[in-house]
């Protein structure tokens, strides 16, 4: 029987997400917002593709949450992650490409390239990229600017060259050259790391938090995002692709180094227990109010896909 906390955890995390889907159908409707010419229906569509196609929204709900320790404007909340999702959406249209991971399956579903064609999945993804800080910088997302300026430079920085551009890159060169543990951790921190580790800063400049606690809120994030890299990485070596909705044993494949490869499961599983508990201890400043954050680094540890 599971505990009242997962389960508190599980109806959060689904309702969070049903509330993100919400906005961002709004955010990518037909409708041409102003300053805008025109929406073409085929790249609206391949966009929706690639965001309405389900998936657990666990960037969003990590802004969410985090705001709401500092009890922020939960409309603005809601908008921050929805921008986050944008970012996160076009960085797997991308890594589906040929060029990248090469993928034809995403959440169970075809990837855009394929359900639509190449040049569509390269312009959805740059389109969402842009219109991220667009949710971010529109008026509707009632933030002070100075708000919305740290949250734009540290999106630039957590998605870019020295946030996750910067490891798919790492990813790729992973394939001719095998890196070293070192250069595991490295590349694992700005590829997957980078966008969960803003998740929750975010959360905490939206909720206008202190300095410290802001600090406090990136360590969390650091944490969980080295968790759900080790998660991904066994579940890569242990699950199929009717379970987990995409391809699994690329990795191996492709001759790419992880750290559940490198170590084997047991000392992975070791290294997730204690990812958990360092996660969990950086939230006892906040007492109950930090609750479904907890659960939510136990469910990426635990995640079976």
């Amino acid at each position: 029987m599971e505990m009242p906390e997962t389960l508190l955890f599980e109806e959060a995390l689904a309702g969070r997400a049903k509330s993100v889907e919400r906005q961002l159908d709004e955010l990518l409707s037909p409708r041409p917002e102003a300053g805008e010419i025109a929406r073409p229906e085929t790249l609206l569509s391949a966009m929706r593709h690639g965001v309405l196609n389900g998936g657990k929204r666990l960037r969003p709900f990590l802004v969410i949450e985090s705001a709401a320790l500092f009890d922020a404007d939960v409309d603005a909340a809601l908008r921050v992650a929805a921008a986050l999702e944008c970012v996160h959406c076009y960085s797997l249209i991308h890594d589906d490409l040929p060029a990248m991971d090469d993928d034809d399956l995403r959440r169970g579903q075809p990837t855009v390239h394929k359900a639509f064609d190449e040049a569509s999945a390269i312009l959805a993804g740059d389109s969402l990229l842009t219109l991220a800080f667009d949710i971010i910088a529109a008026p509707a997302t009632v933030l002070s600017a100075d708000s919305k300026l740290e949250l734009v430079l540290a999106l630039s920085r957590a998605a870019g060259i020295g946030g996750m551009a910067g490891g798919q890159s790492l990813d790729l060169a992973a394939e001719r050259q095998t890196p070293d543990e070192a250069g595991i951790i490295t590349l694992q921190a700005m590829k997957t790391g980078a966008l969960i580790r803003f998740a929750c800063e975010a959360g905490a400049i939206v909720g206008g938090a202190k300095p410290a606690d802001r600090e406090r809120l990136a360590e969390f994030g650091s944490a969980i995002g080295l968790a759900f890299q080790l998660a991904d990485d066994l579940l890569d070596i242990s699950s199929n692709a009717a379970t987990l909705g995409k391809a699994t044993g690329k990795d191996r494949a492709a001759g790419k180094a992880t750290l559940a490869a490198l170590h084997g499961p047991d000392w992975t599983k070791r290294q997730l227990g204690g990812l958990v508990a360092q996660a969990r201890s950086l939230l006892e400043p906040f007492g109950e109010r930090g609750l479904l954050l907890r659960e939510a680094a136990r469910f990426v540890a635990d995640r079976r896909n």
